[in-house]
């Protein structure tokens, strides 16, 4: 096994599950955004939960819904011609559960921090909802929506028990730098987990570095 293979793996999973988690987390807050009816509050305390929830209890429940001897986990085999627990699949899924929380309450934050008088004029200028949420809706809250993408990404590519419970540590396969570090210092070699553990610092950084730069440029054009 190469030492890059849970890094580039790592990536993979995280770029995947970060971009469809905002894509859900998007449409989900756009949704549910100024509207209210009984039971929005049960639904969004069921949205936290994996926040909350020890990771091995939502792997443990993943495990079971997409197992091999389940409805869900018959079909998706069926279709993409191989199981999704023990794959590098389950790992994306894992990610996307565990990181839609932090992605969601994000977006409700930036959705509901949108000025609706904005909103509402352009309605009766004779724009459509869509056009409303692309036009003004996206662009003022793009801080909150690129924060929400930064919790999703490092919430997904720090994912560890519930990532070791759906897809297993599979060497070449399924591990991932989290799983990597967690069986190098088992074995005790701690010089490869420090190295492993040096490479997701070096990215995570990196990653906050130009998010932070990006919306310090950001907040200098707006104050000009």
């Amino acid at each position: 096994m190469s030492f890059w293979s849970p890094v580039l793996l790592s990536l993979q999973i995280t770029i995947v599950s970060s971009l469809i988690v905002m894509g859900l987390g998007i449409t989900v807050a756009w949704l549910l955004k100024n509207r209210s009816f009984r039971g929005k509050t049960l639904l969004e305390t069921a949205f936290m939960l994996p926040l909350v929830l020890p990771p091995t209890v939502v792997g443990f429940i993943l495990l079971v819904l997409l197992g091999r001897r389940s409805r869900l986990g018959e079909w998706a085999e069926a279709w993409l011609g191989h199981p999704l627990v023990f794959h590098w699949s389950g790992g994306v899924i894992a990610a996307v559960v565990v990181s839609f929380p932090l992605v969601y309450q994000s977006l409700k934050v930036g959705f509901a921090s949108v000025d609706t008088e904005l909103e509402q004029a352009g309605r009766v200028e004779g724009a459509g909802e869509w056009q409303v949420f692309r036009h003004i809706t996206l662009p003022l809250a793009s801080r909150s929506i690129v924060t929400a993408y930064i919790l999703g990404f490092a919430r997904g590519l720090g994912e560890f028990g519930a990532t070791l419970m759906v897809a297993g540590n599979i060497p070449g396969v399924t591990q991932t730098v989290p799983t990597a570090i967690y069986f190098a210092v088992d074995a005790g070699n701690t010089t490869l987990a420090w190295a492993w553990s040096g490479c997701m610092i070096a990215i995570s950084f990196l990653l906050l570095f130009v998010a932070n730069q990006g919306q310090r440029d950001a907040g200098t054009r707006s104050t000009r």
